[in-house]
């Protein structure tokens, strides 16, 4: 196919893009974003062919012509112009995995590359709001008689749950920092609690296989105890409430082998998931309907969740599977609550809105899956499209203990016994850095809302942040911190002084 400039006119500038893309904008609005009229005589020997795409490959319209003097904001523009956005969001762009963060011009000088081959342009939606990286410790709040095994925000942030050795689960007034509730019923450990994401709910499972429902108003268990399980529960997991709303099923695994889908209405099991040869690890609910649970035999398998029929299984893993993540599993956690703190008024609108959030960050392809375990190695996988691993991610000296997918998707941290932190690209799976730091074993990983920031807890006692300043992972030459530790200054191999708050 062969494309050719076309000059969309406009009163002050001009884009040059192929013929198709100018008869949809042929009111010329993306001509006021980048080359003036007397540029346009350098036209041949000053612009290069690209074509821009989602992270999943997916092309924004058809390639076109841009002069090598156009750079991030300018492609900005582009992007929420031909995604027809009426708030014009920020987007980040990366060529061959390295963000541009320089003129294209520059871009393929730098880097050799031909002005005669189509410069594939991969656009990543950023944040929108940024959070202040944690710094010290605000407060020390006693209560628990015991080590405390599982933490847990709810999903509009706030109320915290704690469980504990003690066998009790706390509520916490996150404003005056003090106990709410102290929550008994249990008779062994606290090992798992989830809210469910329309905030209404609150399930623990404790050691000895039993799980409670719990009143956030007063503390008091919801009824008895759910049993079913025979051994320790080891994850909690609810329906997404853009499937389901009000929230009503969760799924939960155990030791015993088992995974159970619940429906907290009726206050019993309604589907046995049977299948695993060991005990069962990690259990998550999909967004796309599916559950997948992954085992100390070393599969990961897939259920659907109307009648509990295995679909598939997943193999590649030579040890136990210890942990698994989605790549929306923070829009599914958090259902229709984001930074802006907006209630809704009724479960319908509720649902519309955790779909709509959903959907930006699944964008159009299947939810991706990764999984860590004690063969040292990390799996990517597409378990929607296929069976086999997408990619192998090998690195890690030790066992992989926990993995995460950062909210908007882009990336992946493992944390393993080799006192390590890896950073993998979340679509691809290429090796993208190691955090080191810890003197000893990394037990989990947990990301801002804004995926800017990166949190691992050690054996160590410590915890630590790991700030991504990913505006391109160049070689850096010089830092400075100001004297009054507000900014940082960095300039490196891509030329560009950066300032960091």
């Amino acid at each position: 196919m062969v494309f050719c400039t076309f000059p969309i006119p406009t009163k002050k500038r001009n884009l040059f893009v192929s013929p198709k893309l100018a008869s949809e904008t042929a009111s010329g609005r993306l001509g006021l974003l980048l080359m003036g009229v007397e540029e346009q005589k350098e036209m041949n020997s000053a612009s290069v062919m690209c074509l821009l795409t989602d992270p999943e490959g997916t092309p924004l319209g058809v390639p076109m012509y841009l002069p090598q003097n156009a750079g991030p904001r300018q492609l900005q523009e582009i992007v929420n112009e031909l995604l027809n956005n009426e708030e014009k969001f920020p987007y980040s762009f990366y060529i061959s995995d390295q963000e541009l963060v320089v003129q294209l011009g520059s871009y393929l000088e730098e880097n050799k590359v031909s002005v005669e081959k189509v410069l594939r342009i991969v656009y990543q939606p950023r944040a929108v709001f940024r959070i202040r990286p944690v710094s010290r410790c605000s407060a020390t709040i006693d209560g628990h008689k015991s080590i405390i095994l599982t933490v847990a925000f709810s999903p509009d942030g706030r109320q915290l749950a704690s469980g504990s050795g003690d066998a009790t689960l706390r509520l916490w007034d996150l404003n005056t920092q003090m106990p709410l509730h102290t929550c008994t019923g249990h008779k062994s450990w606290v090992l798992s609690i989830a809210w469910s994401p329309d905030g209404m709910h609150l399930v623990s499972g404790s050691r000895a296989g039993d799980l409670l429902s719990w009143d956030q108003k007063t503390g008091k268990a919801s009824g008895n105890p759910l049993i079913r399980h025979s051994d320790a529960i080891t994850a909690i997991s609810w329906e997404p409430v853009h499937l389901k709303s009000p929230c009503r099923r969760f799924v939960t695994s155990s030791k015993d082998r088992n995974a159970h889908i619940w429906d907290i209405s009726l206050r019993k099991c309604i589907i046995s998931l049977t299948g695993h040869q060991s005990p069962v690890t990690c259990v998550k609910w999909g967004g796309d309907g599916m559950i997948y649970s992954s085992s100390e035999d070393c599969t990961i398998k897939v259920w659907e969740t109307s009648e509990g029929r295995h679909i598939r299984e997943l193999k590649g893993h030579g040890h136990w599977v210890n942990s698994i993540a989605l790549s929306t599993e923070y829009v599914l956690r958090t259902g229709a609550f984001d930074h802006t703190g907006k209630q809704y008024s009724s479960p319908e609108e509720m649902k519309e809105a955790a779909l709509k959030r959903y959907n930006k960050i699944r964008g159009n392809a299947p939810e991706r899956l990764v999984t860590g375990s004690d063969d040292l190695t990390v799996i990517l996988w597409e378990p929607a499209l296929s069976k086999h691993p997408k990619v192998r991610l090998t690195g890690h000296q030790q066992v992989v203990n926990h993995v995460s997918f950062s909210p908007d998707g882009q990336w992946i941290a493992s944390a393993s016994f080799d006192k390590s932190v890896k950073l993998w690209n979340g679509t691809t799976g290429k090796f993208v850095a190691t955090f080191r730091g810890h003197v000893g074993p990394v037990y989990q990983t947990c990301w801002s809302a804004d995926s800017r920031l990166l949190l691992s807890g050690s054996k160590d006692s410590t915890l630590k942040v790991h700030i991504l300043l990913i505006s391109s992972f160049e070689k850096v030459f010089a830092v400075d911190w100001s004297p009054d530790g507000e900014k940082v200054a960095s300039g490196g191999r891509d030329r560009v002084l950066k300032l960091w708050m």
